[in-house]
């Protein structure tokens, strides 16, 4: 067991000096500064939290994993602002799209992490045992964190003004607003539907590797 909670940290470890390398070569020389900070800003708050309660309440491998990718794609979209990343403009082309589609990668990002983030806090902290209530659960608290989010984009928006433009990266679509949280929904959605009964073989496994406090 300590062999694999070590090899555990380890990753981890790792995981974590391979995005602070990203983070610090993004924000050399990005496309608009101000935007790389906004976009950026949510690693830099959940990074030294996942640190300091990893002893006490370690995430599932999966959560984890989950969560590095997501830090990427904000380091991206950061770095190039979301209506710039060159991805987004292959995939633009592929599906024939009138607009890049990069920024709805991120959403939908933004619904499967922290709806996973949700259910497992539910179901680890046995503040819900009802495992359908849970995935419901779940499902309200990652909308209501692309709903917040939203709101957080129309307030950087009042108070920039056209500054915001970057950091909003709406590329003239009305329904942006919309469709983002659509987005945030269906990744949710995928979390619940889709890798639930993973997610639980993954707590199963966490909990037996648990680190003694």
């Amino acid at each position: 067991m300590w062999i694999m909670i070590l090899t555990r940290v380890r990753i981890l470890i790792l995981a974590g000096i391979i995005l602070s390398f990203l983070l610090l070569i993004s924000g050399i020389s990005p496309f608009d500064r101000a935007t790389w900070l906004m976009e950026v800003a949510p690693i830099f708050i959940a990074c030294p939290v996942l640190a300091l309660t990893y002893r006490r309440f370690p995430l599932t491998s999966l959560l984890y994993g989950l969560i590095f990718v997501h830090a990427i794609i904000l380091i991206v979209g950061g770095a190039y602002t979301y209506a710039r990343v060159p991805f987004g403009f292959w995939l633009q082309d592929l599906l024939s799209l009138t607009r890049n589609p990069y920024d709805k990668i991120g959403h939908f990002a933004q619904g499967l992490v922290p709806a996973l983030m949700a259910r497992e806090i539910f179901l680890r902290g046995s503040y819900l045992a009802n495992r359908k209530m849970a995935g419901f659960l779940s499902m309200c608290v990652a909308m209501a964190i692309s709903a917040w989010y939203e709101l957080i984009e129309w307030g950087a928006a009042l108070v920039l003004g056209q500054g915001a433009t970057e950091f909003l990266g709406t590329q003239g679509d009305q329904w942006d607003t919309q469709s983002d949280m659509f987005l945030a929904f269906l990744g949710a959605l995928v979390a619940i539907a889709v890798l639930s009964r993973f997610h639980d073989r993954q707590i199963s496994q966490s909990e037996r590797t648990r680190p003694e406090k």
